[in-house]
């Protein structure tokens, strides 16, 4: 019988949202990467596509609907031991919808940013995402 008590990995996903050349991020609050700059995202759910946790999470953090959602990139994430993520992120377009902050106790603000001029700090696996978006490079161990 299968200890329930064991360390086992969860599984993330992120979103990229772009629009217009820009990207959707928002400002974290109240938890870990308070202040730290993300996209979308959140826990894989149990028999969850990865597309329908994108949709799922978005519409629950911001509000809209996104088309044409693909992978970008896989992240093995050890450094925030004893946590360990196996991290997926996604790229999707922006398709309609006003943005909007659906959980206020999470996040400060959604703005959309230019590729070139992202906001500072970013967080956690938001730095791999942007190094697999301009190189191809879509796996990291880290």
């Amino acid at each position: 019988m299968e200890n329930s008590n064991e360390q086992r990995p969860r599984v993330g996903v992120g979103i990229l949202i772009f629009k217009e050349g820009k990207v959707l991020l928002g400002k974290r609050k109240n938890s870990h990467g308070n202040g730290e700059y993300a996209g979308a995202g959140g826990h894989l759910e149990y028999m969850e596509s990865f597309e329908d946790c994108a949709r799922r999470e978005i519409k629950e953090e911001v509000g809209i609907e996104v088309e044409n959602i693909r992978f970008l990139c896989l992240v093995n994430v050890k450094e925030y031991a004893p946590k360990h993520y196996i991290d997926i992120g996604l790229t999707a377009d922006y398709k309609s919808g006003q943005i909007k902050v659906m959980e206020p106790e999470k996040l400060e603000s959604w703005n959309w940013y230019d590729v070139n001029n992202l906001p500072a700090p970013l967080f956690g696996m938001i730095p791999k995402y942007f190094e697999a978006y301009t190189t191809g490079k879509n796996y990291f161990d880290v």
